[in-house]
């Protein structure tokens, strides 16, 4: 049985994650700042910002001895605007290289992250070079949050640069999403510019969890970034409108569906094997 330490394992993605893996066969070590709410799982309180705490997390201290095989890294003041800026940055940029440090202290080689759409160019005040958007051009970052999500992508890189045998996994998650949120998304179609800031996108939290499992699955060495969203957009109205209505100037690369994804899982489905499974339409029956 592989042994995974996720941190941020009592966020909204990390209960979900957890969950996946231990049905997956994993042994998961939840870390975070807050008890884990599941009683069955291995957990312990830590905070990433202090190296100190985040080496022995990773190496084992009292019970906590069993050797860690893989990283989930999920930790994070997950948006802008929750805390000033100067406060993300510090939480955030710390944590990931403490996290990522401890780890290869370790000796774990195999890190999948969450990195964020928001570095696509969130939340679109200045429009997307084309749709559907994918990971060919540079990051945009337009807040101090998604400026971080930037440098822990060129921080994998060149942790990888200095460790060929290292594989990590980003994935740029969309806005995650747990079944009870599908009741408010038919109130999207009232007006276009409510979600044009991530294009209509989302994830849903056990597709997002099968993103992970998938990323821990490769095993390629280097780092790779991956956008991570569901099949559809969150609007019953279709692409064509959504678009001209938002976005007229800006290029189509291809033909899209009436209600596909706007941000591409093309490369996660062909490398990863990332396959959705879930829609907010068969919640509320759109």
């Amino acid at each position: 049985m592989a042994r995974a330490a996720v941190t941020g394992s009592s966020g909204k993605l990390g209960r979900a994650v957890v969950t996946h893996l231990v049905e997956q066969g994993w042994d998961v070590l939840a870390l975070d700042r807050v008890p884990s709410p599941r009683a069955d799982v291995e957990s312990a309180v830590v905070d990433l910002t202090d190296a100190g705490q985040a080496v022995e997390a990773l190496a084992g201290f009292d019970e906590h001895r069993a050797p860690i095989d893989a990283l989930v890294h999920l930790a994070a003041v997950p948006a802008p605007g929750l805390l000033p800026n100067a406060a993300t940055f510090a939480n955030n940029m710390t944590a990931s290289y403490n996290v990522y440090s401890a780890a290869l202290r370790a000796g774990v080689r195999k890190i999948v992250w969450a990195s964020s759409e928001t570095v696509l160019g969130l939340p679109f005040d200045e429009a997307p070079p084309y749709v559907p958007v994918d990971e060919e051009y540079a990051p945009r970052p337009t807040t101090t949050y998604s400026l971080v999500k930037t440098l822990e992508e060129e921080l994998a890189r060149q942790l990888c640069r200095w460790h060929p045998d290292l594989s990590m996994t980003g994935l740029r998650f969309s806005n995650v999403m747990y079944p009870e949120d599908y009741a408010a998304f038919p109130g999207y179609d009232a007006d276009p510019a409510l979600r044009r800031w991530n294009l209509w996108g989302y994830i849903d939290a056990r597709d997002g969890a099968q993103a992970v499992r998938r990323g821990l699955e490769h095993r390629e060495p280097g780092a790779d970034v991956f956008i991570v969203a569901n099949a559809d957009t969150v609007s019953a109205r279709p692409n064509d409108e959504l678009l001209d209505a938002q976005f007229p100037g800006v290029p189509r690369r291809r033909e899209v569906g009436e209600h596909d994804t706007l941000l591409s899982i093309d490369k996660a489905r062909r490398v990863l094997g990332f396959a959705p499974e879930h829609s907010w339409r068969d919640s509320v029956g759109r």
